[in-house]
């Protein structure tokens, strides 16, 4: 053992340093894209511990590789091949340090997978609204870091706008103590802000304080054919006017993308007549009775307007969790069809018609024989464009156009006024778009933050801003 390795041995414990097979995992990404290698993985067991183990890597010169349930899809938390960075785990940090069911906040360190935090905050009854397929191993720390967004957030926002506290190691071993539980602190810069999204470039997110609300006393659930992505924006518009903020859910789904969860994934079925375009719509009310009514007033009403061609209200929770499967399950029939391009944007909602009808038709022309799979969580303009490979092709011979294809897509997205990166965040993945589209001004001042926080670098380099 080399004697840096001593002294992270000394830190956290032998049971606390994975080496061999056991580290092997840590260094790809879940999709097995990214690859690396680490000079050590280090799992800390406290705050106090990662403090001393960053002080430790910067006093050797060693770069630092934060990652949580390894759940990314930008390679964010994957090491470089070059072997000479420590990834820092932060899994055995895991408490629910608090819950504060009067202010409506709870307390949890870093490792706490979001699924666990979801389920303490239902025991208190309350409802921490964040949600994301992989919430059974996301990490809090790792949702905040890269700003995760989900299902839930064209109501609740994304996971900056439901953190009122964190609690960071600096690049320099310091910790900073930002654990406030207030809504309103007017007191200098909001610098948790910095940190959510800085893909742990900035410094490493160890416990954070949550922002709750009241759970939801009815949920109503539907899913919808429309005649057209115009329709489907205006339908959007037809409820929110309709039930305001009891809207929890608004998610578009294309033909193709449907009918690959259908092929692929058994025990799915389409509950209305096959379309071109699907939503699938969810109101939580405050009320006992309230959100089904509701939604079936709304849902006759944009059935008369032309909207909606079709529609079934789910009657029990497991036709609720039908629908959902057929939205959950893109990711894993996308997967089994074989090599694919994934493309997170955002654009405004008034343009996410545009963008929808236009996206595949570009990407035909510039590609033939590739085809274009579309899911959007519509009511926030995210909307995640997935290019997959012709018929029998290899990853071997797609991967070469991978960058291209992703080029074209952003490049739209950019023209209809919106962003290549909606809630996946940069990682290594996008740091050519970042160097194309990110205005240059932007660019240099968060250069500028960065150097001022980490002037050797060693906060996951090569991640989030271009060189």
């Amino acid at each position: 053992m080399d004697p840096f390795e001593a002294a992270l041995e000394a830190i956290v414990g032998a049971q606390g340093l994975l080496r061999g097979a056991d580290a092997a995992p840590h260094c790809v990404d879940w999709r097995g894209l990214y690859r690396g290698h680490a000079r050590a993985v280090v799992r800390p067991a406290s705050t106090a511990e990662v403090a001393r183990v960053v002080a430790l890597c910067r006093e050797h010169g060693v770069p630092i590789v934060p990652q949580g349930g390894n759940t990314g899809l930008v390679g964010g938390a994957t090491p470089s091949p070059a072997g000479d960075s420590m990834i820092l785990l932060t899994g055995r940090m895991n408490r629910i340090r608090e819950i504060d069911a009067a202010n409506g906040t709870l307390t949890a360190e870093a490792g706490a997978p979001l699924a666990v935090v979801r389920e303490a905050a239902a025991e208190s009854g309350l409802m921490f609204p964040l949600s994301i397929g992989s919430e059974g191993s996301a990490q809090i720390g790792g949702v905040l870091a890269a700003n995760a967004g989900g299902s839930g957030t064209a109501r609740y926002g994304n996971a900056r706008d439901l953190a009122l506290g964190l609690e960071v190691v600096l690049p320099d071993g310091r910790v900073w103590n930002g654990l406030r539980k207030l809504r309103k602190d007017n007191s200098g810069y909001c610098l948790r802000h910095l940190m959510m999204g800085a893909e742990g470039t900035l410094g490493i997110i160890t416990a954070a304080v949550l922002r709750l609300v009241p759970a939801p006393r009815s949920v109503a659930t539907a899913f919808c054919s429309v005649s057209s992505t115009a329709a489907g924006v205006a339908l959007l518009s037809t409820l929110r006017t309709a039930m305001g903020g009891d809207l929890h859910t608004f998610e578009y789904m294309s033909r193709r993308g449907l009918g690959l969860v259908l092929r692929h994934i058994p025990g799915t079925r389409l509950p209305v007549a096959p379309a071109d375009h699907h939503i699938l719509v969810e109101f939580a009310a405050a009320t006992a009775d309230g959100a089904r009514p509701a939604l079936e007033e709304a849902l006759s009403a944009a059935y008369e307007e032309g909207l909606v061609t079709d529609a079934v209200l789910a009657d029990s929770e497991t036709a609720r969790a039908g629908f959902w499967r057929l939205r959950e399950a893109f990711a894993e029939a996308q997967v089994r069809h074989g090599p694919h391009v994934k493309c997170d944007i955002a654009v405004p909602i008034s343009a996410a018609s545009r963008f929808l009808d236009t996206v595949g038709p570009t990407c035909a022309r510039a590609f033939p024989g590739c085809s274009v799979v579309l899911l959007s969580h519509l009511g926030d303009g995210n909307i995640h464009c997935n290019v997959h490979a012709p018929e029998g092709w290899a990853e071997g011979d797609f991967s070469p156009l991978r960058e291209e294809i992703a080029g074209r897509v952003d490049a739209l997205a950019v023209e209809c006024g919106g962003t290549f990166s909606a809630e996946h965040g940069i990682g290594a993945a996008k740091l050519g778009e970042m160097a194309r589209f990110k205005d240059p001004v932007e660019l240099e001042l968060m250069r500028t933050l960065r150097r001022a926080l980490d002037p050797d670098g060693l906060m996951n380099p090569g991640k989030l801003i271009p060189a």
